[in-house]
């Protein structure tokens, strides 16, 4: 990172996400199929959420970036990072009632000192002038790293670990809610979020991230 950019030479080794593109997961087709077509995970096993988008391919560039983020107290990003994640997700974005970022075990994030995914809500929320609930959702326990487990273990692993914070039902019911996240792997843990989301009544819940994996299995988170 440069002065809340990226540097020459980390711009030419991103690799943004463009169209086209999955039309619910947001995953990049290798070729065009056409205007709003769906990949064969999301027509076999359509996902809790409506849509999802992300800036990044997950590599090796954008991993430096997210566990910068994430681990390294790089924090400076954060506003070009709501600039990029508004483009990406313009169209999640557009008529958005409230932005939610997926939580921490309270554990983590007193190891941690803050939320990588609300630190990104934050800075979208003031960028795109849309209310950011930091704390709707709590992580009721506390799961495993993520990292190294399989796909069916991370969809085990997250099964029930969200739920809405308490009170707050009333202010989602029927708003459009973009949830956001700094990395989406198998999708096992914005799945969990938007089920929890759902059943608090929100009427829509999208997903931004600002990287995807796009091949599982090439790196670890």
């Amino acid at each position: 990172m440069r002065h809340g950019g990226l540097c020459p030479a980390c711009w030419r080794a991103a690799h943004f996400i463009a169209a086209p593109l999955c039309g619910r997961c947001g995953a990049p087709f290798d070729y065009d199929p056409g205007a709003d077509m769906l990949c064969a995970r999301c027509l076999t096993r359509p996902p809790a959420y409506d849509r999802a988008r992300a800036v990044l391919r997950y590599d090796e560039a954008s991993r430096r970036l997210v566990l910068g983020l994430k681990y390294g107290d790089r924090l400076d990003g954060a506003a070009a990072f709501a600039e990029w994640m508004a483009r990406a997700g313009a169209d999640v974005l557009a008529g958005a009632d409230m932005i939610v970022p997926v939580p921490l075990h309270w554990t983590r994030l007193f190891a941690r000192r803050y939320n990588q995914a609300a630190v990104l809500a934050l800075a979208l929320g003031r960028r795109c002038g849309v209310a950011v609930m930091p704390d709707a959702l709590i992580r009721v326990r506390r799961t495993p790293q993520q990292a190294g487990l399989s796909q069916k273990a991370r969809w085990r692993n997250v099964q029930g670990a969200f739920r809405l914070r308490p009170g707050l039902a009333d202010r989602l019911a029927g708003r459009r809610i973009v949830l956001i996240d700094d990395v989406i792997t198998t999708g096992a843990t914005v799945e969990g979020c938007a089920r929890a989301l759902r059943r608090a009544g929100a009427g829509g819940v999208d997903v931004l991230s600002l990287a995807r994996v796009v091949r599982p299995g090439q790196l670890p988170i």
